[in-house]
């Protein structure tokens, strides 16, 4: 079956070996490079009978990823990094060059393999990083931003260092390529944002007309690899290509729909990307050259780490994120392995420099997700080191905080909490890690602390330890389980809410004790659930029972009755058993221009008035000093006997206009 049978073996393979990461609680992507090198060509035994076709298969793993990337990644996203990406990382490459130059002069090596090398080194990995991102939840930090950005001008690096490290030998030649190939991306980057967006869309919506899921889901994938093609065939990335058309489609009503489709695809070719890279690896080779490669792994993983921290130190990025950064991005990357092949191929690097670089390379992919799930540790033990290292404040109080409300996360859930908050006067504070969010919460006047809420520095700058209630914002489950961990530990009677993002998570929110979840999927069906029958003139009091019954039964299965739910599900009955009636005030009404008292409606029925809506404003339990006007909406409690006196006494030439939800 040939190729076919080569993919069969490296999903099953990859499946075994990635069940056996997750029982070790390793990183899936440690078992798809483990796969790799059990076929690969160097172990023997059942081995793929043609690993150029897997590469080529992976190449598309990368397409369809830096596309996926593009898709959620808006270009709004990269303002807050825009510095440090377009000048940040040509600093870092500069700096990562001269380290790898230098590391090649002190082991020997003549100049112009020391460049060489100081080159591959330059690059780290899009596809590793982003992966251990996604694994770990850290996906929508600032960190992840910071390192995405920088990887996506590492990635238009690639271009001109294609060109120049060949023709170091000639480079008046290069420097005509060079210039080419400049004005080939500009003029691709013009037509993708000013054709594109206008195009994609309008292409986009004339398919989704169609109805058909297999002709959008085909429209998606001709997107996003036709476009890394076309700029591949023009001399520029393939990946580059698929990133921007991602972004693109993702300024679209369709970017949402577009990436949930794709996920799957994306998944399955980075699997045979990751095990293309373990097929890379020769444990023989490895076993003779163990010193050199032990040298190089830690000299490049060491001093990559620094470069980054310090280039983000130097842009002024503080607290976890030059160390996120750092122990996130100090691997090699695979256009490296793109260089390398032109390298051999041209005759400026050997075999053995070959296998030796790509070998230290591989080793720094496999350790990025272990050294990189270390960051919170690192980040704690500076904290300890530097206790005089402060959280920037903005707008705290000078008495400082007392029951107040920590939001973790200043989205846009978390932002109209904090104006629900700002209105009724509560004291509360937000913390984010968007220089965007901080500013708007700044210019609002609301006390935010920048950081990363998972940390448990970070909630302590918030002054946890004297808050009445945590509302964790922050979709992912990772960061949710840190910050509630963290927060519990810091202030054991603290209350949480929390906001779900999968039903699966029940559990874990339970273990944790969380106060109260919400579920906006289920809300939002609860809410269609009201309008559908209230279209179909159900009382409001029943539509009240069975949407409260469906989210009691919801969350009670769900939190196993925890006791928070408990209390919570006996007073939403006990709510229930109050039986509201709504009557409308019409013109001829007796009780227009009269007060509640002047009226005496109670004496006289023996009802009692709970809420008034006048102008889409209720006013709740009004007083008797309260004066009816013409189409006000009154909601009266009572016994049926009563209510039916009330509507014979003020309502006599009236009609029942329905109950109505308030």
């Amino acid at each position: 079956m040939g190729i076919a049978t080569d993919i069969i073996l490296l999903v099953v393979t990859s499946f075994f070996c990635g069940l056996l990461m997750q029982r070790l609680r390793q990183p899936l992507i440690l078992g798809y490079i483990m796969a790799g090198v059990v076929l690969g060509p160097h172990t023997g035994g059942l081995t793929i009978t043609d690993a150029h076709d897997i590469e080529l298969l992976a190449e598309i793993g990368v397409g369809l990823l830096l596309f996926a990337l593009g898709l959620e990644f808006s270009h709004k996203d990269l303002k807050p990094v825009k510095w440090i990406a377009l000048v940040g990382t040509p600093l870092q490459i500069g700096l990562t060059l001269a380290l790898g130059v230098g590391i090649g002069r002190m082991l020997g090596w003549d100049v112009k393999t020391s460049i060489w090398f100081g080159a591959l080194i330059s690059l780290s990995s899009t596809m590793v990083i982003l992966k251990t991102l996604m694994n770990q939840g850290w996906l929508g930090t600032l960190s992840s931003k910071v390192m995405i950005g920088m990887l996506i001008v590492q990635d238009l690096a690639v271009v001109p260092m294609l060109i120049i490290l060949p023709l170091m030998n000639d480079p008046a030649a290069g420097m005509v390529h060079l210039g080419q190939a400049a004005v080939k991306a500009v003029l691709f980057l013009f037509c993708m944002f000013v054709l594109g967006i206008k195009l994609l869309p309008w292409l986009m919506r004339r398919i989704a007309k169609i109805g058909s899921r297999e002709l959008f889901l085909l429209a998606i994938i001709a997107i996003g690899l036709g476009i890394g093609y076309a700029t591949y065939l023009i001399g520029l990335s393939f990946a580059f290509g698929a990133f921007i058309a991602g972004m693109v489609l993702n300024e679209s009503d369709y970017g949402h729909q577009a990436l949930s489709d794709i996920i799957p695809l994306r998944d399955v070719f980075g699997l045979l990307f990751f095990a293309s890279v373990g097929m890379l690896l020769d444990p023989a080779f490895m076993v003779k050259h163990f010193g050199s490669i032990l040298l190089l792994v830690l000299l490049v993983s060491l001093g990559k780490s620094l470069i980054f921290a310090a280039v983000s130190w130097l842009f002024r990025y503080g607290n976890v994120v030059p160390i996120a950064v750092g122990l996130g991005l100090f691997q090699i990357g695979e256009f490296s392995f793109v260089l390398a092949r032109i390298g051999v191929s041209s005759g400026s690097i050997s075999h053995d420099f070959y296998n030796l670089v790509l070998t230290t390379a591989v080793l720094t992919m496999v350790l990025t997700p272990i050294v990189s799930s270390q960051t919170a540790r690192l980040y704690a033990l500076k904290k300890r080191w530097f206790q005089k290292e402060l959280l920037e404040s903005i707008n705290f109080p000078d008495k400082g905080f007392n029951r107040h409300v920590v939001i973790a996360g200043g989205g846009r859930v978390g932002m109209q909490i904090a104006s629900a908050l700002h209105r009724l006067a509560r004291p509360f504070v937000v913390i984010e890690l968007d220089q965007r969010r901080i500013e708007q919460a700044k210019e609002a006047g609301y006390a935010v602390v920048y950081g990363d809420a998972s940390h448990e520095i970070v909630l302590e700058a918030a002054s946890m330890e004297s808050a009445a209630l945590l509302v964790v914002t922050i979709p992912g489950i990772v960061e949710a389980q840190a910050i509630i961990a963290h927060a519990q530990r810091l202030n054991s009677r603290i209350e949480v809410a929390a906001r779900l993002s999968d039903p699966d998570f029940f559990p874990i929110f339970s273990d944790l004790n969380v106060t109260d979840l919400v579920y906006p999927e289920l809300e939002a069906g609860l809410e269609m659930t009201r309008q559908a029958l209230l279209a179909l003139h159900i009382p409001v009091t029943e539509i009240q029972r069975q949407t409260e019954a469906l989210r009691q039964e919801y969350f009670v299965s769900g939190m196993s009755q925890t006791k928070p739910y408990q209390t919570l599900s006996q007073f939403r009955s006990a709510e229930q058993q109050f039986d509201l009636q709504w009557l409308t005030i019409a013109a001829g009404n007796p009780l227009i221009d009269r007060s509640i008292g002047e009226s005496e409606i109670r004496k006289k029925t023996g009802v009692s008035v709970v809420g008034v809506l006048r102008d889409n404003q209720l006013e709740p339990n009004p007083g008797p000093q309260f004066r009816f006007q013409d189409q006000d909406l009154v909601a009266v409690i009572g016994s049926d006997e009563a209510r039916t006196a009330f509507q014979t006494n003020f309502f006599p030439a009236e009609r029942l206009v329905g109950e109505m939800a308030a």
